[in-house]
């Protein structure tokens, strides 16, 4: 059994050291307006070789997405920043639409094909294969953990020992778009913000009211919000995807915080490498509760609460309570870092926001430095022992490793729900 890659959301500098620091295998990211998540920070053409540098310098992969359709005003940029992404060494593109496909081919790029083509079956992944010698597919959605092996078995029916060319991609964890593999035209239609081209308003998150014109009465579409699904959540049952065929595990989430990426790729790196260093012969008892452990690690951060997507099955009812997030951990803004002194290990911190004690947790979040989460264990002000720190105060405490001059620090807590 090979342990599969585990590849991570990066949609700014913070979050790209935050998943390699957290253990990624590889990294996904857009650069400029080819991508899907458009309304993300995200990384410019210009960036493109320093996010491969960076990822290639933890010894993980690069994958550059470009997943989105592309209008015909717009070759010249595709192709400037495909130029671009073979000069850096990027090990792949994400994408679907065919002229992203054969620039991407034209230069000597991998391509991997994005779950927007929808490809939820061997015949598609065939044609690809065959035509255009696409070797990675991220699978659609919609496939349970039956169809996964049996795409697997008819794969291997069909070519035999070449079969182990192929790899397939799943989703792990993240947000569920209502149309599920992508290509919806609500966001479009209702605000002319196109979802397939990255602009999507999430339309579906809302709550909706139907008027009946000519009986003139109205009513609200049951409880909960009908077209915003939870999200999706395989930890309940990860030993099933480790399992299955697959060769990346991929976590949705490049509008996410730093936090949020730090957590999540812990959170599953912990889960394989638990797995894998038994050789898949785990205590299942040990292994539950690991797995409850972490799914309460990944419940810190933002989440819809939590569904098994389409794995076991269509899902029934998994729809989200509320708009809002269900995390049962915030942030709120302490301030920045002024200084850092390496001998001693300790950061020097400019309180603007928030005031902390002792006992309370901190992040500091950099380009540079990632996520660093701090437990407060002392605070000092002009060498003195304190126990809180106060708006206006200039403070001193001490870090597990080095932090730059104005990361941004922030107190994370738990709420109530």
């Amino acid at each position: 059994m090979k342990k599969p890659e585990l590849l991570a959301p990066a949609g700014d500098d913070v979050s790209l050291r935050a998943a390699l620091d957290a253990g990624a295998d590889a990294v996904y990211f857009g650069a400029g307006a080819f991508n899907m998540r458009k309304r993300a920070r995200n990384f410019s053409p210009d960036d493109i070789a320093g996010v491969v540098s960076l990822c290639h310098e933890y010894g993980a992969r690069a994958y550059l997405a470009i997943n989105i359709i592309v209008y015909e005003t717009e070759f010249g940029l595709l192709e400037s920043t495909l130029d671009k992404a073979s000069e850096a060494g990027v090990d792949a593109v994400i994408c679907w639409d065919f002229a992203v496909i054969d620039a991407a081919l034209q230069r000597n790029l991998e391509v991997h094909l994005s779950t927007q083509a929808s490809v939820s079956n061997s015949r598609a992944i065939l044609q690809y294969y065959r035509k255009s010698g696409i070797r990675r597919f991220v699978l659609a959605r919609e496939c349970s953990l039956d169809h996964l092996q049996k795409i697997h078995l008819n794969l291997e029916e069909e070519l035999g020992e070449e079969a182990s060319r192929l790899e397939l991609e799943v989703f792990i964890h993240g947000a569920m778009c209502v149309s599920v593999s992508g290509r919806c035209f609500m966001s479009e239609l209702v605000s002319g913000e196109s979802g397939n081209r990255g602009a999507c308003l999430q339309p579906c998150r809302r709550k909706y009211r139907i008027i009946d014109v000519e009986g003139d009465y109205e009513y609200e579409i049951g409880q909960d919000y009908v077209m915003s699904p939870k999200d999706m959540c395989t930890m309940p049952f990860f030993e099933k995807i480790l399992e299955s065929p697959v060769a990346s595990l991929k976590i949705e989430g490049r509008m996410r915080s730093p936090e949020y990426v730090s957590t999540v790729v812990g959170a599953y790196r912990k889960a394989i490498d638990f797995y894998f260093e038994r050789n898949g012969k785990t205590d299942q008892m040990e292994f539950s509760g690991l797995k409850s452990s972490l799914t309460d690690e990944l419940r810190t951060v933002f989440n819809r609460d939590f569904s098994d997507g389409y794995y076991m099955g269509r899902p029934v009812g998994d729809w989200a309570k509320t708009p809002n997030s269900q995390a049962l951990k915030r942030k709120e803004t302490v301030g920045i870092v002024v200084n850092y002194f390496r001998k001693i290990g300790v950061a020097e911190i400019k309180v603007q926001g928030a005031s902390f004690i002792i006992g309370d947790e901190l992040l500091i979040q950099g380009p540079t430095t990632g996520n660093l989460s701090v437990d407060v264990e002392s605070i000092q002000i002009d060498h003195k022992a304190v126990l809180s720190a106060e708006k206006g105060d200039r403070i001193a405490v001490p870090v597990s490793r080095r932090v730059r001059a104005n990361d941004a620090v922030f107190r994370r807590f738990e709420v109530t729900q």
